[in-house]
């Protein structure tokens, strides 16, 4: 394999930045007619397509992200070699890209992330959003992975997996009442008011199929969909209950700020890191999964 051209390197990384070749073309000073054959010798030199067409506006192949990595590492390297020799600080980092669930619990997150966290080798990205817009960056290759409690449907996305990391029980939680009777399940629910997930969440619609069974119409306080907002709202909460998982009230419960009224029998919150499938999986990634198994 012939060396590779690094001005071809150049151009495609304009090109994937500027997510066009117009603007890249203009960038450069070359035309666009010129700036294709350039990116067309790389890809031919490389072996894979690098970008495919979406509407006006070129969009990475998943050997063109990863190219894209190599390319600003490489044009990082040539900054960081001024920098050194300057005698400033220099920095060379992996990148894993995050994407997370609004809803989902910050605390599954940061046990998920712990072993990244404060490595200086390493720069995580993450973002929130719902489910449809994360599945869509993973499949465009702009995300490694989407941490959700919902497993990706199967139906029309072949090449999603979902890796069970982890499951908890669902407990309802609320502020401590000395000299409170036990709380009897499903029974106290007629009068107790409780605060609830957003209807859309899958821990949602178990509860409720629970409740019907039951022959229940609790008293709902508030339905809410983010989680964060939803332990906020157990704590401050002076009376009823709170339906969550443990981990989300993890710190208030072992602070006593919480206390477990009920477990809720055969129900648990399932932890999902989805991934695509790819012949290029990112390292960081991979080493993540394979703690989560070994666990």
């Amino acid at each position: 394999m012939a060396e590779l051209n690094f001005n071809h390197l150049r151009y495609f990384r304009a090109v994937a930045h500027e997510g066009g070749l117009t603007r890249a073309a203009q960038k450069l000073n070359l035309s666009q007619s010129a700036l294709s054959v350039q990116i067309q010798k790389l890809e031919y030199q490389i072996g894979h397509p690098l970008f495919e067409r979406a509407g006006r506006r070129l969009t990475l192949t998943e050997a063109g992200q990863i190219a894209l990595d190599y390319a600003d590492t490489v044009f990082a390297a040539g900054d960081e070699l001024v920098s050194t020799l300057k005698g400033l600080p220099v920095n060379s980092r992996q990148t894993l890209r995050v994407g997370a669930l609004t809803t989902l619990s910050r605390n599954f997150q940061l046990s998920f992330l712990k072993p990244l966290i404060g490595r200086a080798d390493v720069a995580l990205e993450v973002r929130s959003g719902g489910q449809k817009e994360l599945l869509a960056q993973l499949e465009a290759h702009a995300l490694d992975v989407v941490l959700s409690n919902s497993a990706a449907t199967k139906e029309g996305q072949p090449l999603l997996r979902a890796h069970l990391l982890n499951q908890q029980p669902v407990s309802l939680v609320g502020r401590p009442q000395p000299g409170a009777k036990r709380f009897r399940f499903p029974e106290d629910l007629r009068e107790t008011p409780i605060l609830l997930p957003g209807p859309d969440s899958d821990l949602r619609a178990a509860f409720d199929r629970l409740m019907e069974g039951a022959g229940i119409t609790p008293h709902v306080l508030a339905e809410v969909d983010d989680m964060a907002m939803l332990r906020l709202l157990a704590r401050e909460q002076p009376e009823g209950v709170t339906l969550t998982p443990s981990i989300v009230v993890k710190d208030e419960l072992e602070t006593g700020v919480l206390v477990e009224v009920c477990r809720i029998p055969g129900m648990t919150e399932r932890f999902y890191a989805i991934t695509q499938k790819r012949r290029f999986p990112n390292p960081l990634l991979t080493g993540l999964l394979e703690g989560e198994e070994n666990n």
